[in-house]
């Protein structure tokens, strides 16, 4: 295969993030956001060289007609026939999916089975796929799972304390998200750190609006706080992370919510967003804790407190303990929480170093913690690399040497 240039596609309910990678530099040649799909004012955003385009969609217009335009852009700045394949993002692949794979008929099925464990997101990772191998009816495509990565781990890590016919007869178990990021970041700490792969223990933290905690052991997944939807584990932007279940019936029996609303309180209307009563961004709630905000304070007190304890815990399966390592827009930009955290974390010897934990923001990797004692890293990641590289792995022919 000559070309070289991979098209990446994470489809949500009502967004389309895209991004243009050529498999060899690494390099990421184009990016973009189809958003508000379906509303009234869709639009597609790209950005090109530096410069940003954003052009308005027809009303009520969806994914195929983001595809469609995406498409014409490409065409114009001449990178269409450059495309090699196609990678997409997955949310969840449940048991049936332990690595990407190539997109066929059974497969697409396959993802359409699962689709009751993740009713958001997979029908929209199902509608990208269609309407790309309409745009695109020549070039392979690959699915790339973010449940992938953690099939390695153990049932005493996956299985709830329910019936077991529950997960025998309808697949209820954790299954772990950001599974694409927990993977780039193992394969980065070795690196950082000198060490295989398959040597590596460490507990990665990928915190964003969406945020998740994994035990690596020997480079495998061994837990992860994700469970069989992205809601459970940590605090997060406008999820609650973990609660007592019996939260749910509370709100139906005795303030009359129904399914949706409960739905809504936990995913939407929680998190860093419930706790401040001000903002589901990291950013605003740090700048108000600052000028005396105590919903903010709070928000920020809890967010760290709950995700050092899980840390903490996630030692348990490791036995021995490479690196703590932050990622995601808040674990590689927050010095304010990574720093928190590690204080939280003094018992196993953490100490932050200020310096190192101011300079490693924006996208500057490096160790925040002091020589003597455990590391603690910030790793940027990129998941977009990770669908590129498997996608380009999965489909070009092997070449002779």
């Amino acid at each position: 295969m000559s070309n070289k240039l991979v098209l990446v596609l994470n489809c949500g309910s009502s967004s389309l993030k895209f991004a243009l990678i050529d498999s060899q530099t690494q390099q990421q040649i184009l990016s973009g956001l189809a958003d508000s799909l379906g509303s009234n004012s869709p639009f597609i955003q790209v950005k090109y060289n530096g410069e940003k385009t954003k052009t308005t969609l027809a009303p009520a217009a969806m994914h195929k007609s983001a595809i469609d335009q995406l498409v014409s852009s490409l065409n114009e700045l001449g990178l269409a026939d450059a495309i090699a394949t196609i990678g997409h993002r997955v949310v969840h692949g449940g048991e049936k999916f332990t690595e990407s794979v190539v997109i066929t008929p059974a497969v697409i099925a396959q993802i359409e089975q699962v689709s009751n464990l993740a009713p958001l997101h997979n029908p929209a990772n199902l509608i990208g796929i269609s309407a790309c191998q309409q745009a695109f009816a020549d070039l392979p495509q690959v699915a790339v799972f973010d449940t992938a990565f953690h099939q390695t781990m153990p049932q005493t890590a996956y299985l709830y304390a329910l019936p077991k016919s529950l997960y025998r007869d309808h697949g209820i178990r954790r299954y772990g998200f950001h599974g694409t990021s927990h993977f780039y970041i193992t394969q980065q700490a070795a690196v950082a750190l000198d060490k295989p792969v398959e040597q590596l223990n460490i507990i990665s933290a990928h915190l964003g609006n969406g945020a998740s905690v994994t035990a690596i052991k020997n480079g495998k997944s061994v837990d992860t706080s994700m469970g069989l939807t992205p809601l459970e584990g940590l605090v997060m932007g406008t999820r609650c992370g973990d609660v007592d279940p019996a939260i749910s019936g509370f709100l139906a029996e005795h303030l009359g919510y129904d399914n949706q609303q409960i739905s809504n309180c936990l995913n939407k209307d929680g998190g860093l967003l419930g706790l401040s009563e001000l903002s589901n961004d990291c950013r605003v709630i740090e700048e108000n804790a600052v000028q005396g905000h105590s919903g903010a304070q709070l928000a920020l007190d809890v967010f760290c407190y709950r995700l050092a304890k899980y840390i903490a815990s996630y030692t348990v399966p490791l036995g021995r303990f490479d690196a703590l390592v932050f990622t995601g827009g808040i674990g590689e930009n927050s010095d304010v929480i990574r720093e928190k955290v590690l204080d939280h974390l003094s018992i196993f010897g953490f100490k932050c170093c200020a310096d190192a934990n101011k300079a490693a923001r924006f996208g500057q990797q490096g160790q925040i913690t002091q020589a003597t004692g455990p590391v603690a890293l910030v790793i940027p990641t990129d998941e977009e690399l990770v669908i590129a590289q498997d996608a380009i792995a999965l489909t070009e022919p092997t070449q002779e040497a």
